[in-house]
């Protein structure tokens, strides 16, 4: 093996890595392509929600649709009364 420089060996070793992170990412979106569903919400950090936009992807994320105050009373009274019943039946 030809003796190198230091600044050779450091050059090559940084062409080396950089190869080898865009091979990385370009494995990374394939397995994002490949299983959608491993990366899709779940609140992870920082690192999950600019995972999409960095893959390529571009994806906008789902909106939840707020509740009226109508809808919220509704699913409050439904609830009372299931768990009223729950209790009802558990007492005896």
């Amino acid at each position: 093996m030809a003796d190198l420089s230091r600044d050779e060996l450091r050059r090559l070793a940084r062409l080396g890595a950089k190869s080898r992170l865009e091979e990385l990412r370009r494995e990374e979106a394939a397995i994002r392509r490949a299983f959608p569903e491993l990366f899709r919400g779940g609140g992870r950090g920082a690192a999950a929600d600019d995972a999409p936009a960095r893959a390529g992807g571009g994806r906008r994320r789902r909106r939840r649709s707020r509740m009226s105050a109508a809808a919220r009373k509704a699913v409050s009274e439904r609830m009372k009364k299931y768990w009223a019943s729950r209790r009802k039946s558990k007492a005896k």
